[in-house]
């Protein structure tokens, strides 16, 4: 089906020639409705926010209908997008299980709460569900869904929730992405696939165009962890080739060690895009290299430490800083010595979150290496 445009000038104290570029060039145009239409142009301001201006044209049966992102302009025909950038501390969390998650595993979502609420009181600013650390390729997608209503609940509108919908199906990460949207998530983010590796920045932007499209009014960050996906392709060149083909791409959840590649994607275009540090023990070279924001495992049960971390920095005190960042070092060593993620759930219920243990294929730890891990953690002192 095609679609005619035919949109008004802005009238709004902004300058409509800066807003509406891309619009008038798109007026009295005749356009193909295959995908939802976005005509957007980026706007900057000096309040850490960066707009873009949208008109979303979507198709339903029988009928053509706008979708406006979360706040509206004086300009009629027109939208706007604010999209806040994530900073400080976003946990990338935990999904609770009964038992050890291999028999039974079934979801024990009664635990989302109080574990939502101890983040928040330790000075967390979002939640990244089902990610690496949620099992998120682990869990069905209908278990997914319930994890990421409860956390959305959970949250209740006091920090935002990002849910990571990747799937080796283009097809399932697109209707995860739309389940998202309709159990009120504020942000999407994905993975590529991979089983069958994507071979170059073309085919994962259409990839990741696929899947951001299930979910067009929400923002979407593109989640870079080559560790586990295989895939190391690079991200410059990602973000120049997306920018004009994913219109709601927002940013990089950046888990690699790669502090150039990572710097030049905060530094693409004079900071057009949000891009979160995603490797815990190297916080502070993050920060250093320009840093505002990180997503994280060990934010769960330390988020304190890292605050510290963030705040020495800021205050320019780079001896504590470092200090600190090496009492993270210690800690991330100390639970590596055991499976990673069994071992952080144990410490989950060191603080008294029942979380259960992980599915398979990660295996469970035994209770004599439980105990083994409490004294070794008792014994550097940083979890309070």
């Amino acid at each position: 089906m095609w679609v005619r445009l035919s949109l008004p000038d802005g009238e709004n104290g902004i300058r409509s020639g800066d807003c509406l570029s891309r619009v008038a060039e798109e007026k009295q145009a005749w356009k193909p409705l295959d995908d939802p239409i976005c005509l957007h142009h980026w706007l900057y301001s000096s309040d850490g926010i960066t707009r873009k201006s949208r008109l979303i044209l979507v198709m339903q049966p029988n009928t053509i209908t706008t979708q406006n992102w979360p706040q509206k302009t004086d300009m009629a025909g027109d939208f706007q997008l604010a999209v806040k950038r994530l900073t400080g501390l976003v946990a990338a969390t935990y999904s609770p299980m009964h038992d050890d998650g291999h028999d039974d595993g079934s979801l024990r979502v009664d635990q989302i709460r109080s574990m939502v609420d101890y983040l928040l009181a330790n000075g967390v600013s979002g939640l990244y569900v089902c990610g690496s650390t949620g099992e998120g390729m682990s869990l069905t997608s209908d278990e997914r869904r319930v994890v990421a209503e409860a956390y959305v609940k959970a949250a209740a509108g006091r920090v935002p929730v990002i849910v990571q919908v990747g799937h080796n199906s283009i097809s399932e990460a697109r209707q995860l992405a739309a389940s998202a949207s309709e159990v009120g998530a504020d942000m999407i983010s994905a993975t590529c696939p991979s089983y069958f590796k994507v071979g170059g920045v073309e085919s994962l932007v259409e990839c990741m165009r696929e899947v951001a499209m299930g979910a067009p009014e929400l923002p979407f960050y593109y989640y870079h962890i080559p560790i586990l996906t295989g895939s190391k392709l690079d991200m410059v060149e990602f973000l120049q080739t997306a920018a004009d083909r994913i219109p709601n791409l927002a940013g990089l959840k950046f888990t690699d060690t790669a502090l150039h590649e990572f710097q030049q994607c905060l530094e693409l275009e004079s900071g057009r895009f949000d891009v979160l540090w995603g490797v815990d023990e190297m916080l502070l070279a993050a920060l250093a290299t320009g840093a505002k924001g990180a997503i994280g495992s060990t934010y769960n049960i330390a988020a304190p430490l890292y605050r510290d971390i963030i705040n020495a920095f800021e205050q320019g005190d780079m001896a504590e800083a470092r200090r600190l960042q090496s009492l993270s070092v210690n800690m991330i060593r100390t639970i590596a010595a055991y499976p990673f993620h069994p071992a952080m759930k144990r410490v989950l219920q060191m603080l008294g979150f029942e979380f259960g243990g992980c599915r398979l294929p990660q295996p469970a730890i035994s209770s004599t290496e439980t105990e083994e891990l409490r004294q070794r953690l008792e014994a550097i002192n940083v979890i309070k």
